[in-house]
């Protein structure tokens, strides 16, 4: 994220001028970052440690389709049939391999002599 921030820099003070290095700007844009990527990361982690991982795979491919729905909700972002289609098709995916993976049958100890 620092690399992304650092390269994108140039652009951002070719638009914006010298009004994008001002503290409350900086300020506004560290508050994005940790809103939009470290809690985010945070709660993957803790919910990666407390679920199966069948279920978590499921609900990680579940973002894409979350996403579209938010900016079509909040940003009134359009989505073509292809891409409702592709969103469909990769969460079905997902539940398919979920519900077909072979069941583990827990290891039973062996008794000790």
């Amino acid at each position: 994220m620092a690399i992304a921030a650092v390269l994108t820099l140039p652009a951002g003070i070719a638009t914006a001028g010298a009004r994008i290095v001002l503290p409350v700007n900086l300020g506004l844009g560290l508050l994005v970052a940790v809103l939009s990527s470290a809690i985010p990361y945070g709660v993957e982690q803790v919910a990666l440690r407390r679920l199966h991982p069948s279920p978590f795979g499921v609900l990680m491919s579940m973002s894409p389709g979350i996403a579209a729905g938010v900016g079509f909700v909040i940003l009134a972002q359009a989505l073509t049939i292809a891409d409702a289609i592709a969103i469909v098709l990769v969460v079905a995916a997902s539940v398919g391999a979920v519900l077909t993976a072979p069941r583990r049958r827990p290891a039973i100890a062996e008794p000790v002599a």
